[in-house]
């Protein structure tokens, strides 16, 4: 688990978000609304909620950049746990929280999930040299 990220209001605008994430050398932040955390964002997410849309990053609140459902998880639970979690909603992080707050983040990246983030793979017949018929 690393520390949790900064935290920025839900109606700060994207330009002014992408300013603290380029100021302080971070590509991640929390976005909290009315004292709750309702999601995480990256540069990336930035660019492609609001600026590839056309709209004006100096007026869109950061709030409309926040992607999918934010993934959550306790620190006493099993790593194991969260990695699925993860998982199942395609997450590359989770928030992890004591009562409610926010404390830090679990990454996909993290050598601690390991073998437990690894997806399950069959061998694919076409990649170890042989032709599947009628394909």
């Amino acid at each position: 688990m690393t520390d949790a990220p900064t935290a920025v209001d839900a109606r700060a605008s994207v330009t002014a978000v992408a300013q603290v994430m380029r100021n302080r050398g971070i590509d991640l932040v929390m976005v909290v609304a009315d004292g709750h955390l309702i999601g995480l964002v990256s540069g990336r997410d930035l660019l492609v909620g609001a600026v590839a849309d056309g709209a004006d990053p100096r007026r869109v609140p950061v709030a409309r950049s926040v992607p999918g459902e934010l993934v959550t998880v306790t620190v006493d639970e099993d790593i194991a746990h969260a990695a699925m979690r993860m998982r199942e909603r395609s997450a590359r992080y989770a928030a992890v929280t004591v009562d409610g707050e926010p404390v830090g983040l679990v990454c996909a990246d993290d050598p601690a999930l390991g073998a437990t983030w690894a997806p399950t793979v069959a061998p694919t017949p076409e990649l170890h040299g042989r032709v599947v018929p009628g394909a």
